[in-house]
């Protein structure tokens, strides 16, 4: 009698049946296009990855143990204290591409605290890596998750840190084992939530191999469709990771092309509000708040959650709206479409990640929301600030009756300036361009990997602190100094029964007022500013080379002919006000 199999998950798997030839080789071609489309980095710059993880568990020992000498601890403490370091993030989820950076978790006994972290880890790291190997260290100790941001011999960290209520941290400890969580503060299960989730998930998918290979190519589509990224109300990496990886346990012999065909359908007609889920829920003695829509009602206004699989569990989705949502089932519906037409040999795996059109042809008008500063540093704060709070002005516009979508785009562009009057820096918050610096290349914000930015928009941290701890900048006012700003970008879509002219001044207002009296506005060094852009009035950096920028269309000059009845009238929003 065959042994039973095992279940994957909170229900029985749909199908245990193994990959047909078919199968295995159009698996084959979507790792040939993942690579092509640069989704995997060189062996050599895996070996150096690792070979760099191998260097920071050292030092996170030499750290250890050098903060117990420091408190004058007997030398058996010290010699037993431990540490250990903890990827997470997509490099522990094993779907990275190249120039990513390195989430890790510097995990510590009880007698080292977070400012011992961040006094001493900084010198130790300095003295025990090669001259030279650090390229950059930027501390930021007031994020909501406090790192230092380090790139070594070219390769990004995020260095984070836990302490647990444990004298001793071997290098084998297990950071899945609840009993874990015991005695710490809210910031130390934050911090040790990522590793979790990422170790509890790699236990939660029948097939490594496969699980990566999928999540690689949902990550590439996510990111070309511009619906990723958990700050602006789309799924984040480890939310599109937990949806991949229960698929994978509905399919458990499934090929990675496989996982990526099902996932458009099973996903994209997923019955929401219903949760996604990759073990039942636990039960802890530490009482941690859980997800749970019975007992906590701001959690029954999830719409689209996905629970993380450790305790305490989590939704990872809270931030996404009614637009967002939509959004994300039509391009699940497109998805599926298109793989449907790979499955019958009609199209190939490169149409899947096709760019989107989000500036190209998708909207003809647009609010731009310009955040500007007088210093970088001051910048990268009120930018992750405004970050944080932009999508509570979309959720106001999609109340607005007028409105039938408001997209946030998902990242903002930051750009200097050089101006050299306040007359010129009103100009540039008003969307005009000719001031902008000409040797400075347009960034987004998430190439930029800025810390300070992320450290703000993540939510949580003193921006009061972060942006004036550089204190005042003085100018030359007859020579043109640096202004930087940041721009997000919303989409508009009228209602079919809308009116000509639509008013959002008083929702734009409203949202501006509240973020200037926020304590990380200061005056004289913040602005803040939302302009109407028509689509041809786009700046031309917001295009990638090769992309047709929208053309103001030409007057008609025939006779205006009478309206036919019953004829819907079309809107136009040349009278948009904000």
């Amino acid at each position: 009698m065959a042994a039973p199999q095992r279940q994957w998950g909170t229900t029985p798997s749909i199908s245990w049946t193994p990959p047909t030839e078919k199968e295995i080789l159009q698996n084959e071609e979507l790792t040939d296009e993942l690579k092509s489309q640069g989704q995997y980095e060189a062996p050599s710059e895996t070996d150096k990855k690792q070979a760099l993880l191998v260097q920071l568990q050292k030092i996170a020992v030499e750290f250890v143990k050098h903060v117990c000498r420091k408190n004058n601890l007997p030398q058996s403490i010290i010699d037993s204290a431990g540490g250990k370091i903890c990827p997470y993030g997509s490099y522990r989820l094993g779907a990275y591409a190249p120039g990513s950076d390195i989430d890790t978790l510097v995990v510590a006994p009880r007698h080292v605290t977070r400012n011992d972290f961040f006094e001493h880890m900084p010198s130790i790291l300095e003295r025990m890596l090669p001259p030279g190997a650090i390229e950059e260290m930027k501390p930021v100790p007031e994020a909501y998750v406090p790192i230092i941001k380090l790139v070594i011999s070219g390769t990004d960290f995020d260095l984070n840190f836990t302490r647990l209520a444990i004298s001793s941290v071997p290098w084998e400890l297990d950071v899945r084992d609840t009993n874990l969580l015991r005695g710490l503060d809210n910031r130390e299960l934050r911090a040790l939530n990522g590793p979790r989730v990422a170790d509890e998930l790699m236990q939660l998918v029948p097939q490594k191999k496969t699980f990566r290979t999928a999540l690689r190519a949902i990550k590439l589509w996510a990111q070309r469709r511009a619906v990723y990224g958990n700050i602006v109300g789309f799924p984040g990496g480890v939310a599109w990771g937990m949806l991949v990886a229960r698929v994978c346990q509905l399919y458990p012999q499934a090929t990675g092309s496989v996982i990526v065909m099902k996932f458009f359908r099973i996903i994209g007609r997923w019955n929401w509000p219903q949760p996604i889920l990759l073990k039942e829920s636990e039960d802890h003695p530490i009482q941690a708040r859980v997800w749970n829509p019975r007992l906590y009602p701001t959690d029954k206004y999830h719409l689209m959650p996905i629970i993380t699989p450790a305790y305490p569990a989590m939704c990872a989705t809270h931030n996404i709206g009614p637009t967002t949502k939509k959004i994300i089932i039509q391009e699940l519906e497109r998805g599926g479409d298109i793989t449907d037409k790979i499955s019958f040999g009609k199209l190939q795996w490169k149409d899947l990640f096709t760019k989107h059109t989000y500036f190209t042809k998708d909207y003809k008008y647009y609010l731009s929301i310009i955040s500007g500063s007088t210093t970088k540093d001051a910048q990268a704060s009120w930018s992750g600030f405004i970050e944080s709070k932009v999508r509570l002005l979309v959720q106001s516009l999609e109340s607005q009756g007028s409105i039938a979508v408001a997209r946030l785009f998902n990242k903002g562009f930051a750009r200097e300036h050089r101006c050299k009057d306040e007359d010129e820096i009103s100009a540039v918050l008003q969307g005009e361009m000719q001031y902008q610096a000409t040797n400075v290349k347009t960034e987004t914000t998430d190439t930029i990997k800025d810390p300070l930015h992320n450290a703000v928009a993540q939510g949580g941290a003193d921006a009061t602190v972060m942006t004036n701890r550089n204190g005042e900048t003085t100018h030359d006012d007859s020579e043109p100094h640096a202004f930087y700003t940041t721009t997000y970008y919303v989409g508009i879509e009228l209602a079919q029964d809308s009116t000509k002219k639509l008013d959002v001044s008083e929702q734009s207002r409203d949202w501006k007022d509240q973020q200037c009296r926020s304590a990380g506005f200061e005056e004289g060094r913040n602005f803040l500013n939302i302009t109407a852009t028509r689509s041809y009035d786009l700046p031309v950096d917001v295009f990638a080379p090769g992309e047709e920028r929208p053309t103001r269309a030409k007057k008609k000059t025939a006779t205006k002919k009478a309206p036919i009845p019953g004829q819907k009238r079309s809107q136009d929003l040349s009278g948009m006000e904000v």
